[in-house]
């Protein structure tokens, strides 16, 4: 949320820096993120002045260029070429001197030079409105009133401000400081209470009103509108807001619109609570507060033709929805220049109606940020006064008449309060005196404490505070977090941790990939429902979604079944950024729903893409394989201890073209692969991406099975034989690996693959496999006969399973 430093001392005189006013904020828990100084107009019009057009001649060798003299208040006049039509000898201008920087807008900016232009000296220039950021207007230069002073810098003469613009992240439980008042108080709270101040809000004027009105307004369900207060005024002049208005707008970053637009939104940045006004002779004869009915649309602002839900809370005329309550007005209800009576409304939201329909329909306004963190059901006529006063003053706005719908008045409510068991939470023995010091600065009422405990009334604009325990809250943060000591002595006791550790097991694997070259990414644990809905996977299905009842949007409607989205994003991200040779590794969990169970699985996702080396003239240049993957992954397995324990077989999940599959005794801990050529392209990922889906659970699970085993070195040398077969080429290496350790499992110690070959001169479906084979005795040296025998029955076992052939 943004606030203007000079808005804010408006209502509390202070002449504390800006700095300070920011610590100071921070400390009672609105934190300000960052602190920008700003100006009303981007630059300040440093470097710009007014002058006087002397005198104007036609450029002798460009027919649409003048030559001018302009003088500025220096001893000489600067001659300047110009290309505007309607410069003239007489007029006051606004002159841009050399070395000036102009802002034609607030990402745009260009430097005053002195240059020739069709061979003729110019010595700065004679700006247009729109050159300047002051307007859009092109035609021509701006021309001044004649009353203007030369040499008067540009700065006063448009009365430019510097102000400091404060980003406060607002927590959603302070809803009470949604408007610059709402600060203004917490800042008279913690000067009043800490520094000893005497500080009163200035309140701004407001219009006397009595709500006896007669228009025709109801309300069908209080429970989604409890208050709906509204005016009518007649005699409106639309019209641009006058200098001040706009540059408060302006400062925390708003574009002023017309007056009656402007002074809504005036207002409820200063009040924290929202207003809209209607154009009276689109509303009718009657105004219904109700929900909207089944296939009922509603074009809103921003031009998009909406269909509503029937829990959509609509403001109607007698015929037809005109406005989204709370949330975002109508297009064809709101206010033109052609406007002269308006309807104007303050309400009191039910905050869950609001978030519900703000959220359905993909919309985050000004207005239902305020209403669905709860406004003060108090202010609205607060709100709407204040707004009649400036109306009046500003649009020359004629008061109508006025009324309150307020069937069920929500009153204070009040909290027992036990100042012992403050102090005890907080740590600190402060005095009851500076606790209750402390509330009613806050505007909380405190009854005189009996026995240690005051009853507490508490201020309906504080929605947040509803227990003991936020009382608490209230007073530590105004005493200062900063005050309550580091107590001098630690108690700390020795906790019994579980075998295997989880977080010495992730900490282990995390440190062995990113010496390796990855980098650890965290993503969103939420995803798009539309991701899931177009795989076919066995353990990945739109029907086991677990859904939210409430989505942010329709990009974060449920939780993720897979981690592979969160890495193609980020890679994705990367990619799009000139960083396309990505290793990336990420630690989560995945969500599934069985029937009426919830599963939560811990995951470890590996993604790798692009080079396997950065550009080097001396590097490998090769692309990272699938083989880079397994490599990793056989890594993290062995240094878990479960690499003797594994089995491989095919993958079989649409997420991968194709893979393997990795078990652990019957149970499977994971799949590797390439990712399909169809996830990738939703994505716009352009190379190919090998994705390691680990079963972090199961690992865990697993690491029992981890025994430190050791052997003497073998006193024998080993000895290799070598096969070359044909096969199928459905066959994978992994078969013929299976087949030789059935063989034999004593003196058989590893089985590799030095060569494959498909093509010409083997038929088709065919490939030839070289394929090693290495035996070792530990004690005593082997003999032909022996290692033949179990060639032999390799052999028998490939040509039988597999129907291969020695070449």
């Amino acid at each position: 949320m943004k606030i203007s430093f000079n808005w804010l001392k408006q209502y509390i005189h202070t002449d504390l820096p800006v700095d300070t006013i920011a610590e100071i904020l921070t400390d009672t828990g609105l934190e300000i993120e960052g602190v920008e100084k700003i100006e009303t107009i981007k630059g300040g019009l440093e470097g710009l002045v007014i002058g006087e057009v002397l005198t104007k001649e036609k450029h002798p060798d460009a027919d649409r260029l003048n030559i001018t003299t302009v003088n500025i208040g220096q001893p000489e006049a600067l001659q300047i070429v110009c290309g505007a039509p309607n410069v003239e000898a007489g007029q006051k201008v606004v002159v841009a001197t050399v070395g000036a920087t102009l802002w034609p807008n607030p990402e745009e900016s260009f430097k005053i030079k002195k240059s020739k232009i069709r061979g003729v000296e110019s010595v700065g220039m004679i700006c247009a409105e729109d050159e300047i950021g002051l307007g859009t207007g092109h035609d021509g230069i701006m021309v001044l009133d004649p009353t203007a002073t030369i040499g008067q810098d540009a700065k006063s003469f448009f009365k430019v401000e510097e102000d400091y613009l404060l980003e406060i992240g607002l927590t959603p439980n302070r809803a009470d400081a949604m408007g610059h008042i709402g600060v203004a108080k917490d800042l008279k709270a913690f000067l009043n209470s800490q520094k000893n101040e005497a500080i009163n809000l200035t309140l701004p004027k407001r219009k006397s009103v009595n709500y006896v009105g007669r228009f025709s307004v109801n309300i069908t369900d209080a429970n989604h509108c409890p208050r709906y207060t509204s005016a009518i005024v007649k005699n409106i002049k639309v019209a641009p807001s006058p200098d001040w208005l706009q540059n408060r707008l302006r400062s925390i970053g708003l574009k002023p619109i017309n007056n009656i637009v402007d002074i809504t939104n005036f207002v409820m940045h200063e009040t924290g609570h929202p207003l809209h006004a209607f154009d009276l002779a689109k509303v009718g004869d009657q105004v219904n507060i109700r929900l909207a009915t089944e296939n009922e649309s509603l074009t809103t602002l921003d031009g998009e033709k909406r269909a509503l839900n029937t829990g959509d809370l609509v403001i109607a005329n007698d015929s037809e929805p005109m406005c989204l309550a709370g949330v975002f007005g109508g297009i064809d209800s709101g206010v033109s220049e052609s406007t002269t009576e308006i309807f104007l409304e303050s309400a009191y939201f039910n905050p869950v109606t609001v978030r519900q329909t703000a959220k359905r329909h993909g919309l985050n306004t000004d207005s239902s940020f305020r209403f669905e963190r709860g406004t003060d059901p108090n202010a609205t006529k607060t709100a709407l006064e204040r707004a009649l006063f400036l109306l009046e003053d500003l649009a020359n706005a004629e008061f109508v008449e006025a009324q309150d719908l307020y069937p069920n008045a929500i009153l204070p409510w009040t909290i027992s309060f036990d100042l012992d068991r403050c102090r005890k939470l907080i740590g600190v023995a402060i005095a009851n005196e500076e606790i209750v010091k402390i509330l009613e600065a806050l505007e909380f009422d405190v009854a005189t404490p009996t026995n240690n405990v005051a009853v507490v009334t508490v201020p309906t604009f504080r929605v947040d505070v509803l227990r003991e325990a936020d009382l608490v809250e209230e007073v530590l943060r105004i005493y200062g977090f900063n005050k309550v000591p580091l107590p001098s002595k630690l108690n700390t006791s020795i906790s019994y941790q579980t075998k295997p550790n989880k977080d010495k097991l992730y900490n282990l694997t995390a440190d062995l990939l990113v010496s390796n070259g990855y980098f650890e990414i965290m993503s969103n644990s939420l995803t798009a429902s539309k991701q899931v809905e177009a795989l076919s996977s066995e353990t990945i299905k739109a029907n086991r979604n677990v859904s939210l009842l409430n989505p942010l949007s329709i990009e974060l409607d449920v939780m993720r079944q897979t981690m592979v989205f969160g890495g193609l994003d980020s890679i994705a991200h990367n990619q799009n950024r000139q960083h396309p040779n990505l290793r990336l590794f990420e630690f989560g969990k995945t969500y599934q729903k069985y029937d009426n169970e919830y599963v939560e699985t811990e995951k470890l996702g590996i993604w790798l893409t692009g080079k396997k080396w950065s550009e080097n003239w001396s590097s490998d240049k090769t692309n990272h394989s699938f083989y880079t993957l397994k490599g990793i992954t056989e890594t993290i397995l062995t240094r878990l201890g479960l690499n003797q324990n594994i089995q491989i077989k095919s993958v079989k999940s649409d997420l991968f073209e194709d893979g393997l599959s990795i078990f652990v005794g019957k149970k499977q801990i994971g799949d590797i692969g390439w990712l399909n050529q169809s996830i990738l392209k939703q994505k716009g990922i352009k190379n190919p991406v090998y994705y390691a889906d680990l079963n972090w659970s199961e690992l865990v699970a697993h690491y029992f099975m981890n025994t430190v085993k050791y052997k003497p070195l073998p006193k024998t040398q080993f000895v290799r034989r070598d096969f070359s077969l044909l096969l199928d080429e459905s066959v994978k290496f992994a078969d013929i690996e299976a087949i030789a350790k059935k063989a034999d499992r004593k003196i058989l110690k590893e089985v590799g693959l030095f060569d494959v070959y498909e093509g010409k001169n083997l038929d088709k479906g065919k490939k030839s496999y070289a394929v090693n084979f290495i035996f070792q005795d530990q004690e005593e040296t082997l003999k032909d006969k022996v290692v033949d025998k179990v060639m032999s029955k390799i052999r028998e076992g490939l040509e039988k399973e597999l129907k291969a052939e020695l070449r």
